[in-house]
């Protein structure tokens, strides 16, 4: 994995998150190529980072053995169809990370023989404690899954799904994950506020009881269920504020916005995808 070269077009926050783990993990920068069409973004990552920079896309092409697509989904396709040229007949593997694009539009634009990693990041990538699932099309072989898992590896965790379908219940769960948490966060500090706390009290609470619950589920080999029953004492405070989230439908309300997050994430990939 350190002595591979591995490149990426676009320079933005995932990229850099993505680019600081490699590094920390022990990837040399210097095996590391970058390219964006902000020359000033890519200066700042050279001058920070000591990465190598390009303003050509296909400057790196030939340089790199992965080549991570860190583009906004809806730029992919024409930068895609720019470098197929230079992609074909290439071993180079591709690992995009660009929500709503599937493989197979990738493999439309690429090349049919192209190897293609789709992943679904998250947000908290860009503190080194991400999710990400991948799929793999059956062009890619065994040490290509191993290379693309120890680049996403580098800002969290990591997992195979084995149906690229899956990515779209993915992107509901863990990609747009974080907001849902925010959203709880958002409105408990605005109550705690109201019950007389300090907005720097509630915020540094709810963090940090944020934390510990999460810590909580990762280390201890126990269901959420079985985490909330510990907690909730018959009768008690944590019971009656359950019992008002229940009222309230909590379980159904968030089963139909995960359901409205997959729909939306399967009609983004059909607007963004190859026709």
């Amino acid at each position: 994995m350190k002595t591979k070269i591995i490149g990426f077009i676009g320079g933005g926050n995932m990229a850099a998150s993505l680019i600081k783990g490699l590094i920390a993990s022990g990837h040399s920068p210097q095996q590391i190529w970058v390219s964006d069409i902000n020359a000033d973004l890519l200066k700042h990552l050279a001058l920070t980072l000591k990465v190598n920079i390009t303003s050509h896309n296909n400057d790196i092409i030939t340089k790199v053995d992965v080549l991570v697509l860190a583009i906004k989904p809806q730029f992919l396709r024409n930068i895609a169809e720019k470098i197929a040229p230079v992609l074909k007949n290439s071993p180079i593997l591709i690992v995009s990370i660009a929500a709503g694009i599937n493989q197979k539009s990738l493999s439309q634009w690429l090349g049919q023989s192209t190897a293609i990693v789709r992943c679904m990041p998250n947000t908290p990538a860009l503190v080194l404690t991400g999710a990400t699932a991948l799929h793999a099309n059956i062009k890619v072989n065994n040490t290509q899954k191993d290379l693309a898992e120890n680049i996403l590896r580098a800002v969290g965790i990591t997992l195979w799904v084995d149906d690229e379908i899956e990515l779209d219940a993915v992107t509901a769960v863990s990609g747009s994950g974080p907001a849902y948490y925010f959203l709880l966060m958002e409105a408990m500090e605005q109550s705690a506020i109201e019950l007389g706390l300090s907005q720097k009290t509630a915020r540094l609470l709810i963090q940090q009881t944020a934390l510990g619950a999460a810590k909580i589920a990762l280390e201890l080999d126990e269901s959420p269920e079985q985490l909330r029953h510990q907690v909730t004492s018959p009768g008690g405070t944590t019971q009656a504020a359950l019992e008002i989230f229940e009222q309230g439908d909590f379980k159904p309300l968030v089963s139909k916005a995960l359901r409205a997050a997959k729909e939306r994430s399967i009609t983004m990939s059909a607007q963004l995808g190859a026709s």
